[in-house]
């Protein structure tokens, strides 16, 4: 069929000539068996990833559960073997003898030489006693100047509190104060829980952040590191915890941890874990406001008047108790006191000792009296805690 150049051509031709281009232009099928071979290698191969993720899954589960199994079990070894130190040592001064300080540095750098001083010894707890027995039990307050009564023991508190945070805790704790506006002069006490960035350990302190977690999911604290730990407990936020390490998990995305008290680095890691402090109105507050249940079992008086240290064997103890006197000695603070009638101080211990008989300066300062006195005492009280029980 011829057809005139112009015209359309016919239907019938259009519709033959589209079904042949599209016969040329589309892709060669596969056969339907070779499909349906298809559909089941896909899904023997799903099969076979789920069958893996749920193998993984359990593999986690167990992992999980046997580090918890092994955590607890070091948990028990550490109570059973009780590796860490047992005992306290508490030593009490009073505040005043920031008043003999001649300037705002020169206070501030009397308290960070008491808190060297018993960091060095390892002192678990600072006591500060106000020998007028007017002193406050809070630490809030501004600072007022020198002379100024009822600021030196708020003022040396806060110092010593300030130097025993970890240096990353410090800030979330400690706004800025005058009290402590010449505490970036004093010298670091760099105990075993002032930790860097990188350095390793079991323990580390921490405070609780303010970050959304899962249900049923711990808090988050900042320890310090690169990595937020989440520990095992919601708790309140800003809140300062003791955080002890999950050992295997240090490569993964987040760390875990348990929260534990803070005398667990002491007791069962025989770590050295800093000092708290306390604030008594008067010394006999010192006695009777003992965070401890059953209070000090060995009290030790320290005086130019009392018997030579080196005369005196200590009995075992638990929690011991070592108080200093200020300016006028341990006889001004009892006279103050309107809680105690005696006149003699030597009563209210159980020694009363002499830690540097024959010295050749008619005073001994405080910060001076704590370096001598502890040197004494320290292998008393080290034979003493590994004395048979009830010797």
């Amino acid at each position: 069929m011829s057809v005139a150049r112009g015209s359309v051509p016919s239907r019938k031709y259009n519709q033959h000539h589209v079904v042949k281009n599209m016969a040329e232009k589309r892709p060669r099928l596969e056969h339907d068996s070779d499909k349906k071979i298809d559909w089941r290698k896909d899904k023997q191969q799903r099969k076979e990833q789920r069958k893996q993720w749920r193998e993984a899954k359990l593999v986690k589960q167990l992992e999980k559960r046997q580090q918890q199994q092994k955590l607890e079990q070091l948990e028990k070894e550490g109570k059973k073997t009780a590796i860490g130190r047992q005992y306290t040592l508490s030593v009490a001064l009073p505040g005043s003898i920031l008043d003999n300080a001649q300037s705002p540095e020169l206070r501030t750098y009397l308290a960070g030489q008491i808190a060297r001083a018993c960091c060095v010894f390892c002192v678990d707890e600072i006591v500060i006693f106000d020998e007028v027995g007017e002193g406050s039990k809070s630490v809030e307050g501004n600072f007022e100047g020198v002379g100024k009564k009822g600021q030196a023991c708020v003022q040396l508190a806060r110092i010593l509190q300030y130097l025993e945070c970890p240096q990353y805790l410090r800030k979330s704790f400690f706004p800025k104060h005058q009290d402590l506006q010449f505490a970036g002069l004093l010298n670091p006490l760099d105990s075993p829980h002032h930790l860097r960035i990188d350095e390793d350990s079991e323990y580390r302190e921490g405070v609780v952040l303010n970050r959304p977690t899962k249900p049923g999911k711990g808090s988050f604290v900042n320890c310090g590191m690169r990595k937020e730990v989440q520990i095992d407990k919601l708790l309140q936020v800003g809140v300062r915890v003791t955080v002890r390490l999950h050992p295997d998990n240090a490569e993964k995305r987040v760390r875990k941890g348990i929260v534990v008290s803070p005398q667990s680095p002491r007791t069962d890691g025989g770590l050295y874990w800093g000092y708290r402090v306390r604030l008594a109105s008067c010394i006999s507050s010192v006695f009777t406001e003992c965070p401890f249940k059953d209070g000090y079992d060995l009290s030790i008086g320290t005086s130019e008047k009392g018997s030579n240290v080196e005369d005196v064997t200590l009995p075992k103890f638990k929690h011991a108790l070592v108080v200093f006197g200020g300016l006028q000695g341990l006889e001004a603070s009892v006279d103050s006191d309107q809680n105690v009638n005696i006149t003699e101080p030597s009563l209210l211990f159980n020694h009363y000792l002499n830690t540097c008989p024959g010295q050749g300066s008619r005073t001994i300062r405080t910060e001076e009296a704590i370096l001598i006195s502890l040197s004494a005492l320290r292998p008393k009280i080290e034979a003493a805690s590994h004395s048979p029980e009830g010797s």
